[in-house]
């Protein structure tokens, strides 16, 4: 595997030799010192360049940076919309997995495109210059990552969303419709609890750390007996199982929820955890053969 020094002067000598390309910065993990460096890190480049229509139009010229193992170019997926554009692009993006487990997430961006975007991404640092093009921005921060402290409104929401979709849950269960169960815990349910855990973890750390994207970091800020149950919210196929996973996601969120409104001097919704506790449980021992739920 190349290592990344061998990675960056690559990138930098191509973007040396390069005419077309007058600018090089960086954004991503590997400008975030909070992050703990691993052979996974992508690296994530743009190269400000004055224009695209040659870059696109040479489907080969990324096998420069090594052998591919898997390439993917989002900005080609409407075919027809490329073949009327593609002259016109002002960003446009190659993903790249090498054969040796280096990757390279890389945008090419006109000059115009660049000063409009350029510092947005707080987490950015510059690399090369051939012109004096990119301004001047501060040293790199993840402080738009951190966790946001919610508004009541937004605490109540997600509370009221959590308990209220769990009934769809449990009638995707009871119906034996495992795909429509399943997606309405894993995409509805878990964005709920997992949103109420990142308040969490904002509250005990005065709102200034990030927890990663789809809360990757969960297991370093979590305590040791929430992570355990957190772990368990996760289950197979087995409708045993499931509900079992159920039950532990509704405790938890339930505890973690009043003790954010704790914090925050919020008023934790007692009446709806109880009743649709109370609704799961029925549900629960409901007979395939019911003919009213009541």
């Amino acid at each position: 595997m190349r290592t990344e020094q061998e990675m960056m002067e690559l990138i930098m000598d191509v973007a040396r030799k390069d005419e077309r390309i007058r600018a090089v910065y960086m954004n991503g993990s590997r400008t975030n010192p909070t992050v703990p460096k691993d052979i996974f890190q992508d690296y994530d480049i743009v190269y400000v360049v004055t224009e695209t229509e040659s870059f696109i139009k040479d489907e080969g010229w990324i096998h420069i940076f090594g052998d591919l193992l898997i390439a993917q170019e989002p900005d080609r997926r409407d075919q027809q919309f490329f073949d009327d554009k593609s002259d016109s692009f002002q960003s446009y993006g190659y993903l790249m997995l090498f054969t040796d487990g280096n990757r390279i997430d890389l945008h090419i961006d006109t000059i115009d495109k660049m000063l409009k975007d350029y510092g947005k991404d707080k987490l950015t640092i510059p690399l090369f210059d051939k012109d004096n093009i990119l301004p001047l921005i501060p040293a790199p921060t993840d402080n738009d990552y951190h966790v946001k402290k919610p508004t009541e409104f937004m605490y109540y929401s997600c509370c009221n969303d959590f308990w209220w979709c769990l009934q769809n849950v449990a009638k995707g269960i009871w119906r034996d419709e495992l795909p429509y169960a399943k997606q309405m815990f894993e995409v509805v349910i878990r964005e709920r609890l997992d949103e109420m855990i990142s308040w969490w973890i904002g509250c005990e750390t005065d709102f200034k750390i990030s927890v990663g994207k789809m809360g990757k970091y969960f297991k370093k800020y979590l305590p040791e007996t929430y992570w355990k149950m957190y772990k368990k919210t996760y289950s197979d196929h087995d409708y045993d199982h499931f509900w079992n996973s159920i039950f532990i996601t509704c405790g938890l969120f339930s505890t973690i929820a009043k003790e954010v409104a704790d914090h925050l001097s919020f008023t934790y919704t007692g009446e709806d955890d109880h009743n649709m506790s109370e609704y799961l449980i029925h549900v629960r021992n409901l007979p395939s053969d019911a003919n009213e739920i009541y």
